[in-house]
């Protein structure tokens, strides 16, 4: 055994090995057999050549040369047979090394070294499984739906998930699927939550309660773009909103048309053009033809 509970481990990376020595044993054998067959093989080249050139002197007959060339033939037949016997005898050996399929956490260790593993459990004293893994990054919430509530619930809608180990938490969720088959006993379908973010704290086989929330309004945007400046870059000045702007190291004022207010920023109507310099941070002492370093 090379893991135990908690260990991350990657596609292909070995968990476990399965005493081996009789697969071992097999493979030795079968490396020999293919070893001898390619000996033979040589052999019964060169009694078809010497062969070929007696029948081509008449020194030898015909029979003689069929059994030479016979024996070649069923020589090379046995090499083939000797390597797929090699072959299987490779697979067997790496049917003993077992690999994790997919990355993932092992949750349980259900098998020790010494013990029996079968694939089906044959017997009371053999275990079917070695570890139990799961990828943590897949985990879904199974939730049972009643029947007359499913109307409301769709594909993608959004959700909030609360583990009874940690009330005081919400998950953020979406509905990936709604399984097509109901449960006639509980008059329930069952939906599955996907989570969008999660923490180390979300275990599986957890018990958990959904929310499922409204889906958001379209809202129109407007997509048309917007002149912007900071809202501390406008100062009011004889009663109207003025900018300065940067001209050649000093600071012009240059009066302004201002609109709505877009985040930390103000929107210029009229006055400024797009890519000018102004002074971020007007304060109140600062007047046209002041001097500005622009850092």
């Amino acid at each position: 055994m090379d893991v135990v509970e908690g260990d991350r481990v990657r596609a292909g990376q070995v968990i476990a090995r399965i005493e081996d020595a009789d697969v071992q044993s097999d493979l030795a054998r079968a490396q020999a057999n293919l070893a001898l067959s390619r000996a033979e093989l040589h052999d019964a080249e060169r009694s078809l050549a010497r062969e070929r050139l007696l029948m081509d002197s008449n020194f030898t007959s015909q029979a003689s040369y069929d059994a030479a060339e016979t024996r070649y033939e069923r020589v090379k037949a046995g090499i083939a047979v000797a390597e797929a016997a090699l072959q299987s005898a490779r697979v067997a050996l790496e049917n003993t090394v077992i690999r994790a399929p997919f990355d993932g956490t092992v949750l349980t260790k259900n098998a020790d070294v010494g013990e029996v593993v079968a694939p089906l459990a044959g017997s009371a004293f053999s275990k079917s499984a070695v570890v139990t893994i799961a990828d943590l990054g897949s985990l879904q919430v199974e939730a049972d739906v009643a029947e007359s509530n499913l109307e409301a619930i769709s594909p993608g809608q959004p959700c909030e998930i609360v583990l009874d180990a940690n009330p005081d938490v919400r998950y953020p969720g979406v509905v990936a699927k709604i399984v097509p088959t109901a449960d006639r006993a509980k008059a329930t379908v069952q939906v599955k939550v996907a989570f969008r973010s999660y923490d180390a704290r979300v275990l599986p086989e957890m018990s958990a309660k959904v929310h499922f929330l409204p889906r958001p309004s379209r809202v129109a945007v407007d997509t048309l773009p917007v002149l912007v400046v900071p809202r501390t870059a406008v100062a009011e000045r004889n009663g109207r909103s003025v900018v300065f702007v940067v001209e050649r190291g000093r600071a012009a004022e240059v009066p302004v048309v201002v609109g709505r207010d877009v985040g930390s920023s103000v929107a210029i109507r009229e006055g400024l053009t797009p890519g000018v310099q102004v002074v971020d941070s007007v304060g109140t002492r600062l007047r046209g033809g002041a001097k500005v370093k622009v850092q």
